[in-house]
């Protein structure tokens, strides 16, 4: 079986493009999920924290 340049630029160009939609939909239902809540508030929040927030000395 010969396959050719431009057949695998075809098949590597549609099959991207539904592995990539197919990802980010997971990452989407990841992030929304209910039971995942509790982690990124906590994530928002500990970025800020005021003990971070100084100066070195």
């Amino acid at each position: 079986m010969d396959v050719d340049h431009d057949t695998l630029v075809s098949v590597s160009k549609s099959w991207g493009l539904f592995y990539l939609i197919a990802f980010s939909i997971g990452v989407l239902i990841y992030t929304f999920w209910p039971s995942n809540r509790k982690r990124f508030d906590k994530a928002k929040k500990n970025i800020l924290r005021d003990e971070d927030d100084k100066p070195w000395k």
